[in-house]
């Protein structure tokens, strides 16, 4: 069965540009998955974390009970 390419490049004019992030141990063949803190790859099991706190929500901590 084939694998999904679909959102993996998009096609701008003439040129065609990849959406995703490649996997700096596998090359440039290699996609690193997109997860809400993280990327990584499905291949050799590379993450690294999402530096953009703005778009992650943050955890409101509950007032301790004295």
């Amino acid at each position: 069965m084939a694998k999904g390419r679909v959102g993996l490049y998009q096609i701008q004019g003439e040129t065609l540009t990849r959406t995703h992030t490649a996997c700096p141990k596998c090359g440039p063949g290699v996609f690193l998955a997109e997860h809400q803190d993280r990327r990584s790859c499905g291949k050799c099991g590379y993450t690294e974390g999402k530096t953009d706190t703005a778009s992650r929500p943050s955890k409101a901590k509950a007032p301790k009970a004295s």
